[in-house]
């Protein structure tokens, strides 16, 4: 079924739950959800919209009963852990593409593709500062580095100025290269990449044996300083529902302080942090959030 012109900007997100149908489902899943509540809110009563987003809403619901043992469908915190770990490694690794002086389609992909996932994170709740600027930095350079090529120059590697990022903040609807019909105009994709590289729509299985040094896609410079060290390794997000697990009246503590659900929350940050960190054999950084932990844990302070 054709998309009503009405919601066209809902297109690159269809367009990635089909390239995640079989690859990783759960992909998928969240972003046709993310689909049907955008698409709700531009256009629900004329008779061709409808139609299409009460296609989408059959397709969600059978694969919600496919999927009822997948606690990535069943509970929001460990779904919102899922999209945002895979956008942050598509980005990381396109990050360190661009790092590296490497241009080519499948960084470009990865960078916009991460920012696509950012947006679905809105079905989770409001998005962080941190997840806002990452998408406008992921897209922005995902359309910079095409334009570039393009028109045959070099792109400029690494994080750009902000004031660059917000000039070019407006096109960041647009996906660089692809035309409606999915084709891309950019540079030819090499049909065998490089072992560490994602194809078009990464294979999920594949995601997890990256080897990424910790921290290497945070530049420097980047808007907000999108990861400040110590916890510049996480992979992993904290949930925006976490508050919902801490205790709601916290007994005192023997020191004589009270914990507040949002102490609870932070502990729980540092800890996932730590956890990451290990994923990529980080020791310093760990050790570094596991004592942030235990601090606020034992002392009510950072």
């Amino acid at each position: 079924m054709a998309l009503p012109p009405q919601l066209k900007p809902i297109q690159h997100h269809i367009r990635t739950a089909q390239e995640h149908e079989k690859r990783d489902p759960v992909v998928a899943y969240y972003c046709r959800l993310f689909a049907v509540q955008s698409g709700m809110k531009l256009d629900s009563k004329s008779p061709e919209c409808r139609k299409f987003l009460v296609r989408l809403m059959d397709q969600l619901e059978a694969m919600k009963k496919e999927m009822s043992d997948n606690d990535s469908i069943t509970q929001d915190v460990v779904g919102n852990a899922h999209i945002e770990n895979y956008a942050l490694k598509l980005f990381m690794y396109a990050d360190n593409e661009d790092r590296a002086g490497h241009f080519h389609k499948n960084m470009i992909k990865s960078f916009f593709t991460a920012s696509l996932l950012l947006d679905v994170l809105s079905v989770f709740g409001e998005l962080s500062e941190e997840n806002v600027q990452q998408r406008k930095y992921a897209r922005w350079k995902a359309t910079y580095i095409h334009q570039c090529l393009k028109n045959g120059e070099t792109p400029q590697s690494g994080p750009m100025a902000l004031e660059q990022l917000d000039e070019a903040a407006a096109g960041e609807d647009d996906e660089p290269g692809f035309s409606r019909g999915g084709s891309f105009s950019g540079p030819p994709l090499d049909p065998n990449p490089a072992p560490i590289g994602f194809n078009p729509a990464p294979d999920s299985s594949n995601i997890n044996s990256i080897h990424v040094q910790p921290g290497a896609h945070a530049p420097a410079n980047t808007p907000a300083d999108l990861h400040p060290p110590p916890e510049a390794a996480k992979p992993v997000p904290t949930p925006r529902t976490a508050t919902n697990l801490a205790p709601s009246s916290p007994d005192p503590q023997p020191g004589g302080f009270q914990l507040t659900p949002e102490d609870f929350t932070q502990a729980q940050k540092y800890c996932k942090y730590a956890g990451s960190a290990l994923q990529y054999e980080d020791v310093n950084t760990a050790v570094q959030n596991l004592q942030k932990a235990l601090r606020l844990l034992t002392t009510g302070r950072e």
